[in-house]
């Protein structure tokens, strides 16, 4: 394909020569990638845990916050030994204990995470996120889904590394219950998307004794694409710890959510553009996107209330985002409303143009035992300075006719 590109205003000169596309010659088009990437156990160094003021209201992202395990003393706080639920912390200040980072993600942890690998990390994966649909765009996404960030913080650190600063990147992101404490996020050129609304919605799942079994919230972000309104929608659905079949009611549960807030949305605009970015631990194929989210291929006639899963024919050609004893998994995912499909090729507004896996050679692991797989930072707890994460980056590129 070849095009022109005015970097101010990503346009496309787009020649129909090379494409499929029912427009005059050098028709111009806007172009805007959308893209997710499970980045991995970023952690910060810094001991912490979790703040939580519920005298705010929970779309308030200063209810849940992150302070340094040290500062505890410095906040108002009450015993709380009860299940986590907006309800039951209403009108109290508790803090909640995290996991993970002491034992690993620390300089005496496991991992020995200091300063000098955690700003390697963050070099890395801000490099992989400047590059996702710029083959296309010329530039960086405009929307970018992450998983497996510990809090705000890491985020804040990551858009402002080199490779991603000039983009003017805002932040959506609330804390979760999750038991690891890692959440999502969304990130968006400022310039280029404003946003509308922000909420996250809490996935409770309970163990067969009753239980809390805490996992991440999927975080809801509307807001005006270039002037057009689209709404987000970031996941990292339970893991299959355990087994598949054994976990597999976890991610039922994050479906019949997710479904649940594309009704919600249908109900505020039955013409609304929904795009749902995340790692869902389960496959095209699996009952939680095939049964419970009735997730359909992009092929045939799409009406606007189907869900299409942009990656089902990908992972039906045998193509994976992560690698697990030799076997290929592809559960890095886009799925859209049918108001983002354009059978007709006129693009009169943002639809999906092109959907891919990003895995060029640098992000492969070159040698070793995982030779083939995504190239991670971390070998068990040995440190790969080259390495970025388990999973190969998503993305699809949106088009429009320019006006």
């Amino acid at each position: 394909m070849k095009y022109k590109i005015n970097k101010s205003l990503t346009y496309l000169t787009l020649f129909v020569s090379f494409l499929t596309i029912n427009v005059s010659a050098q028709q111009k088009f806007q172009a805007a990638t959308v893209a997710f990437y499970n980045v991995e156990n970023l952690f910060d160094t810094e001991i912490s845990a979790g703040y939580i003021d519920g005298t705010r209201s929970p779309e308030d992202p200063m209810y849940h916050i992150s302070i340094p395990a040290d500062q505890i003393p410095n906040y108002e706080s009450e015993p709380f030994e009860g299940e986590y639920t907006y309800a039951n912390l209403s009108g109290k200040k508790v803090i909640r204990p995290l996991i993970l980072q002491k034992e690993e993600f620390s300089p005496a942890g496991k991992k020995v995470w200091t300063e000098d690998k955690y700003n390697q990390k963050l070099k890395n994966l801000a490099e992989v996120i400047a590059e996702l649909g710029k083959a296309e765009t010329q530039s960086a996404p405009v929307i970018v889904g992450l998983c497996e960030i510990e809090n705000r913080k890491n985020v804040e650190d990551l858009i402002n590394q080199p490779a991603l600063k000039k983009y003017n990147y805002g932040i959506a992101h609330f804390n979760s219950f999750d038991a690891r404490g890692v959440d999502v996020a969304l990130i968006y050129q400022k310039d280029r998307f404003q946003v509308t609304k922000a909420k996250p919605y809490v996935i409770e799942i309970f163990e067969t004794d009753g239980s809390r079994d805490y996992t991440r919230d999927i975080l809801r972000v509307t807001g005006l694409l270039d002037g057009e309104e689209i709404t987000f929608l970031v996941n990292h659905w339970p893991s299959r710890s355990g087994g598949e079949q054994a976990s597999r009611p976890r991610r039922q549960k994050a479906a019949e959510v997710m479904k649940g807030i594309y009704e919600e949305i249908r109900a505020e605009n039955p013409k609304a553009k929904i795009m749902a970015l995340g790692d869902f631990n389960d496959d095209p194929v699996s009952p939680s996107l095939d049964k419970v989210m009735k997730a359909v291929p992009n092929k045939g006639k799409i009406k606007d209330v189907d869900i299409v899963n942009l990656m089902y024919n990908m992972f039906k050609n045998g193509m994976g985002t992560l690698a697990y004893r030799d076997s290929w998994n592809l559960f890095d995912q886009i799925l859209v409303t049918g108001t983002l499909i354009e059978p007709q090729k006129k693009f009169d507004s943002y639809k999906v143009y092109k959907t891919d896996i990003y895995s060029p050679a640098h992000l492969v692991q070159p040698d070793g035992q995982y030779k083939g797989y995504p190239y991670r930072m971390f070998s068990g707890d040995t440190f790969r300075a080259k390495g970025y994460s388990d999973h190969f980056p998503v993305y699809t590129v949106l088009l429009r006719q320019a006006n």
